[in-house]
């Protein structure tokens, strides 16, 4: 069996979806790099020790680390601490547009507004989830990036999310004279695919199809009509080399319950072995 074959047959689902996320921070030049819950983190830890160094990362406590911190227990790991970084000065990169974070929101819908905080009637809610946190002012002051583990029409609503956490592209929502171009949304990484928001008018355009799903399949899943991008093509699986970064920086495989049963990269292996 060759090298590629073998790393084929050994990916699973969530390693794919780690390496999409590490695309969100290509290119972003020196900035804070935050990836909340599991794999977007890993994912931003990827961007750093591959295709963008110059990232800032955090230990996710009070300092930035020259390098990433492994995630669970780190054994005899010193993190390699290299500043202080108290919430003020945090603030001072959100404030500033230093920042570029994926979050995982309850609710997005056609325009890139997010919901955090309610689902149903907001006076009387079915669940009521984190509440707005600090959408509001993120999504006006820096990029972000959005990460779905089950992509379905609860995430991805027909029309207008429940509650408004996350501000986004819809034009009703803004009054003549308001500022637009604060607005940057970047990269939708979920169980299906790699989503962006540049079809006309910031329309979601799928960028790419994790091997063996289908447009038909992520449009079905979907609760608007998305764009397939010109260049659509199916995401990249991980090399040995990001494989190998990625479980030594995840050595107690948290990744694997992010997803149900966390099945292999590609499908159709998955498919042909059950």
């Amino acid at each position: 069996m060759s090298e590629s074959t073998a790393i084929t047959h050994a990916v699973t689902l969530a390693e794919l979806m780690i390496v999409a996320a590490s695309e969100a921070w290509r290119d972003n030049g020196e900035l804070l790099a935050s990836g909340i819950t599991t794999i977007p983190r890993l994912g931003a830890s990827l961007a750093k020790l591959t295709h963008s160094p110059e990232l800032l990362m955090t230990d996710s406590e009070a300092y930035l680390v020259s390098e990433p911190v492994p995630l669970g227990p780190r054994g005899d790991y010193q993190p390699k601490i290299e500043g202080y970084l108290p919430f003020e000065r945090v603030f001072e990169c959100v404030w500033g547009g230093r920042r570029h974070a994926m979050i995982g929101p309850t609710q997005i819908d056609r325009w890139g507004q997010t919901n955090l905080s309610a689902v149903g009637d907001y006076a009387k809610p079915k669940s009521a989830v984190l509440g707005v946190r600090g959408l509001p002012g993120n999504s006006l002051c820096h990029a972000n990036s959005f990460f779905v583990p089950n992509h379905g029409p609860r995430v991805f609503v027909s029309g207008e999310v429940d509650m408004v956490s996350g501000v986004g592209y819809n034009p009703a929502r803004w009054q003549p004279g308001m500022r637009r171009d604060d607005i940057d949304l970047r990269l939708i990484v979920t169980d299906l695919c790699v989503m962006d928001f540049e079809g006309p008018g910031h329309a979601v355009r799928v960028r790419s199809l994790h091997p063996g799903v289908s447009f038909e399949q992520v449009q079905a899943a979907t609760g608007f009509p998305l764009i397939a991008a010109p260049n659509l093509g199916t995401t990249p699986l991980p090399s040995a080399e990001q494989l190998a970064i990625i479980r030594r920086l995840d050595p107690h495989n948290l990744r694997g319950s992010v997803l149900r049963d966390n099945p292999p990269a590609v499908r159709q292996a998955a498919e042909r072995a059950a």
